[in-house]
């Protein structure tokens, strides 16, 4: 039942009525659907004020700088928890016990390995396609190798395609990276955790395997674990608009991928190193903060200041740690583009022009700071993005299909002709 009504006022007509529901935190919604009936659609390009499901996954509050999942923090989720532990948590709603954790890990490590068929995907593609147009084929592509599970109304199927996704997403990118750069793909070794057998698919080979540093190891698992969800971002929801055509999980997914790509959503720690690279050498930071700062000067600086966290980026704080513990760890503190980055970030922290505005350093730029001392490159990064926001995909998709549901169907104004005759060719 709605606790409160709102009333739309049309000049001309009756007051409409319309239903406010109350959610656990965050703003009340009205609920317009009731307004075709009456002849009118509601206008949101973006959809920048519309709720369009009800989730119990990932709440944001931007103007204070919150991000929860299922309710906790994820300051403390990145203090105290791991990568596959968040992912328990979205796919089930509450932490695990030990044991629930240790089946559940064991369950993901199970399923890393990846047909042998889909190699052939991979020859298929030039060697020097982008990285995210592979991930878009062969993530579809898993469909066709897994017709066990593709029944979406039985929770068991959506389960078992969670879980395989989940586990073979860093296994097809570290093997997008080894057929970028023409080296043999690497199996996946499950005595490793899930983010150290990812350095180890994507920097090992057949006769070098050098262990995996403990230190970035971490750090990969708090990049995955800082972007496994973020409530409802373009990705997410056109994971759920496909979902509610009734698609297959992997075609979903695909879907979510091939929107991250895009340079506004998942490209921007791309974009960071790109920026540094631009900049040069730190003596050139001056001029390129006075362009930042000229309105009129396209110029702009990448990676702070965020669309939805008006205040500050609470993952952009603990990322910053890890950069500085990997930086340390390596000792690149004397890298070119590293230190423009350094020197960037102590400007926007101190400059009142960047404090008035509240452009703080974000995720992004932290998280490409640290996959180019781990020797990632750049064309990998968003991969990696999509590796770390699989499970918040797959979790909307199932909290979706679990419930009742409609097929998406947004409506437009149309501001095109009205009716009119056709006309003979040899008259127009």
């Amino acid at each position: 039942m709605a606790e409160k009504k709102a009333q739309l006022v049309i000049e001309g007509r009756d007051p409409i009525d319309l239903p406010m529901y109350s959610g656990s935190t965050g703003p009340d919604v009205i609920d317009v659907s009731s307004l075709t009936a009456n002849g009118y659609f509601t206008y949101d390009p973006g959809f920048m004020a519309t709720a369009a499901c009800e989730s119990k996954l990932t709440f944001i509050d931007g103007a204070n700088g919150v991000l929860l999942h299922g309710g906790y923090p994820i300051e403390q989720l990145a203090d105290k928890s791991d990568y596959l532990e968040t992912c328990y948590l979205l796919l089930n709603g509450e932490l695990p016990n030990a044991e629930q954790k240790t089946d559940f890990v064991d369950t993901i490590m199970r399923h890393t390995m990846v047909h042998e068929s889909l190699t052939n995907f991979f020859r298929g593609f030039r060697y020097d396609a982008h990285p995210m147009s592979v991930m878009v084929g062969v993530v579809g592509a898993l469909a066709s190798f897994y017709h066990d599970s593709l029944d979406i109304n039985n929770p068991e199927h959506r389960q078992i395609s969670a879980h395989r996704l989940i586990a073979k997403m860093p296994t097809l990118a570290a093997m997008c990276y080894k057929h970028h750069i023409g080296q043999p793909f690497m199996y996946p070794d499950n005595s490793l955790s899930y983010s150290e057998n990812f350095l180890h698919m994507m920097f090992g080979t057949p006769c070098d395997d050098p262990k995996v540093n403990p230190v970035l190891a971490r750090a990969m698992d708090k990049i995955f674990l800082l972007h496994a969800d973020h409530e409802q971002n373009a990705s997410t929801s056109t994971v759920r608009l496909a979902g509610s055509s009734g698609a297959n999980p992997f075609a979903c997914v695909a879907a979510g991928i091939a929107t991250l790509w895009g340079p506004a959503h998942g490209g921007a720690n791309e974009a960071v190193l790109e920026m540094l690279e631009e900049i040069g050498t730190v003596d050139n930071i001056d001029t390129y903060i006075a362009k930042a700062k000229d309105k009129s000067d396209p110029f702009r600086l990448m990676g702070f200041g965020h669309r939805v966290y008006k205040n500050f980026d609470p993952r952009a704080k603990v990322m910053k740690e890890t950069c500085d513990e990997v930086l340390a760890e390596l000792g690149l503190d004397n890298d070119p583009l590293l230190a423009i980055a350094k020197r960037l970030e102590q400007i926007a922290l101190e400059d009142p022009y960047f404090i008035e505005k509240k452009l703080y350093p974000n995720v992004d730029f932290y998280s490409g700071i640290i996959m180019k001392a781990i020797g990632i490159p750049t064309e990998m990064f968003t991969v990696i993005f999509a590796t770390g926001r699989t499970v918040g995909w797959i979790a909307h998709w199932n909290e979706m299909i679990s419930n009742p549901y409609k097929i998406g169907r947004p409506r437009q104004l149309y501001t095109g002709h009205t009716a009119r005759d056709f006309v003979a060719l040899d008259k127009r």
